[in-house]
């Protein structure tokens, strides 16, 4: 800890942020994984044993290839260094296969993929509003931004855990506003472009960054200077921010909650509205992803994870906003804290109770339902404040 504070008071802490996280991530590695953790073995295995003609057509294993094409070659090149570790792992024949280098490698493949995000987060950082910095560093917006990114809970337990490649894309995304803030746009586009090309799931905000880029870049005599908390609510059919959009899909889709929480963090600094809604959303929707961990010995994991994330979250932004009004009202206090009495009730009492064998898809129901409410009414205050809050530059002027 001495360590960590001489290395953050000597301007270093970005790099202890990333290292402690880093460390946490190694720390996780035998954990369980879910069959994600099979699914891109068996890329790794297609695109490095198949012609390329044959990799959408390979279905020995009910894993197919189904993301585009960038993706498929970004398995192609992981397979190249995966062939040190257990050459086994790339045979198309092997389902199933976990080795422990197999284990070892897949894990590392996420931990160093993520050096995109945190190149991301950097940038993004660095687009941040210092107006309200405290004197504190733990009070500054761009560290509690860092943290925020750095240390997000449901990139942890979905890349980390349960096994997906969710910080190397989210990287990506991060970096194509980064470089939209920086006044960059054509390389904001070309990034997402990239993007749309690693996972389709990302299409649903290609419209936003369309009619942003139509309104800032290209139909714009005096280009603005956008900054992180106008560059997206200038969107002329008021959709908001780009981030806010993302809010609409609710449970189901954990990857749309994921893109959303994360960039909402981005304008979870800027205001205390944007900071409610945050915390609104991140908090509900990382509980909305504990079934993905359903094995015991991941239970403590998940429940301490989430609880030193979420009381960092809402203690740091309090402080952040503390010369403005709270950040809940009494319904949204009520709401989040009964998300505790319900882990209690789907974790702890109803495995004991008659109802685990003939009803046991009722904890998923309502984490669903519960969950759902919050995210549903995080969306609904998310669009009435970009309906009635006054564009920024009118807001500057007054």
């Amino acid at each position: 800890m001495a360590a960590l504070g001489i290395a953050m008071g000597g301007g270093n802490w970005f790099s202890a942020l990333v290292l402690g996280v880093t460390l946490l991530k190694c720390l996780l590695i035998p954990t369980y994984h879910s069959t994600d953790f099979e699914v891109h073995r068996n890329w790794l295995a297609i695109t490095h044993s198949l012609p390329i003609s044959q990799w959408y057509y390979e279905a020995t294993s009910e894993w197919t290839l189904d993301y585009p094409p960038f993706f498929a070659w970004f398995e192609y090149a992981l397979s190249h260094v995966a062939k040190h570790f257990d050459q086994e792992m790339l045979n198309v024949h092997n389902l199933n296969y976990a080795s422990s280098k197999t284990l070892l490698f897949q894990r590392f493949s996420v931990i160093f993929t993520d050096a995109l995000f945190v190149y991301a987060v950097h940038e993004c950082c660095k687009c941040i509003d210092g107006k309200k910095a405290g004197k504190e560093l733990t009070e500054k917006p761009k560290f509690i931004l860092s943290v925020l990114l750095l240390w997000n809970f449901g990139l942890l337990i979905v890349d980390h855990i349960h096994f997906q490649y969710n910080g190397f894309l989210f990287g990506l995304m991060l970096l194509s506003i980064a470089r939209l803030l920086q006044k960059r746009h054509m390389e904001g586009a070309f990034l997402f472009a990239v993007l749309l090309h690693f996972k389709h799931i990302y299409l649903y905000v290609a419209p936003a960054y369309g009619i942003y880029l139509l309104r800032s870049y290209c139909f714009t005599a005096n280009k603005p200077e956008p900054t992180a908390s106008s560059l997206f609510p200038t969107l002329p059919f008021q959709a908001g921010p780009l981030p806010r959009i993302l809010g609409s899909k609710l449970l189901g889709f954990v990857q749309c909650f994921g893109q959303s929480a994360v960039c909402h963090r981005l304008l979870s600094v800027g205001k205390a509205g944007d900071a409610s809604i945050f915390l609104i959303l991140t908090t509900t929707g990382h509980y909305s992803l504990f079934p993905l961990l359903f094995t015991a010995p991941e239970l403590p994991i998940k429940i301490l994870l989430m609880l030193l994330f979420t009381i960092y979250s809402i203690s740091s932004l309090k402080t952040l906003f503390r010369k403005e009004k709270p950040l809940f009202n009494w319904m949204e206090t009520f709401y989040l804290l009964g998300l505790g009495p319900l882990e209690v009730f789907c974790e702890f009492v109803f495995p004991f109770t008659s109802w685990k064998l003939t009803y046991s898809f009722i904890p998923l129901f309502l984490t669903s339902v519960y969950c759902a409410v919050g995210i549903t009414y995080a969306w609904f205050k998310l669009y009435v404040s970009v309906l009635t809050d006054p564009p920024v530059g009118k807001t500057k002027k007054q």
